[in-house]
């Protein structure tokens, strides 16, 4: 099972937890028209206040269960982002994702919580590689990964699932034996 918290030099990355949900929600809300073109789940956005802790609440049950995790990214106890490690690519891989705030992007947060998270996924003996994964129309995210060092693997059609998307799926990998841990 992962941690429950994550410390970086700048972010403290903490499974959300049910009080966080107010916090969660203004962020989300202040930052949908950014997040639009490219997180699918915004479209389901906003959520009343009991969908929003029932989100919570069953990332920390499948998290406990020794599934996905689930954060909220902070900043000296401001929510500036949400990320996560998901098993969705099947056995021995892991799907780093992230969003920042708004109106925090362009801060190196993204970077910072991808190192951490690359790192506390290589923590687990059963993980072999690390992915993230992008639409290619999505051209600042690629930067992320490109900077830790992860390599870029073959684009493949995808479908067209939020309004910025070109439908072209981009992975970046890193394998245990390529990852430093100093990008």
């Amino acid at each position: 099972m992962w941690p429950s918290d994550v410390v970086t030099p700048r972010l403290l990355l903490r499974l959300w937890h049910p009080d966080d949900a107010p916090a969660l929600h203004d962020a989300i809300t202040a930052s949908l028209e950014h997040l639009r073109p490219w997180m699918v789940w915004v479209r389901f956005e906003p959520l009343s206040r009991d969908d929003r802790i029932g989100f919570i609440e069953a990332g920390r049950r499948a998290h406990e269960g020794g599934g996905d995790a689930n954060y909220g990214v902070r900043v000296d106890g401001e929510v500036v982002g949400g990320c996560g490690l998901h098993r969705r690519q099947g056995p021995g891989v892991v799907d780093l994702g992230y969003w920042i705030h708004v109106d925090h992007i362009g801060r190196g947060y993204a970077t910072e919580l991808s190192r951490a998270l690359t790192t506390v996924a290589f923590g687990d003996p059963d993980t072999e590689r690390v992915e993230i994964h992008h639409d290619r129309a999505n051209r600042r995210s690629a930067g992320v990964p490109r900077s830790l060092g992860f390599r870029r693997g073959p684009e493949r059609p995808d479908g067209i699932d939020s309004p910025g998307e070109d439908g072209i799926d981009c992975t970046w990998w890193i394998d245990r034996a390529g990852w430093t841990g100093d990008g």
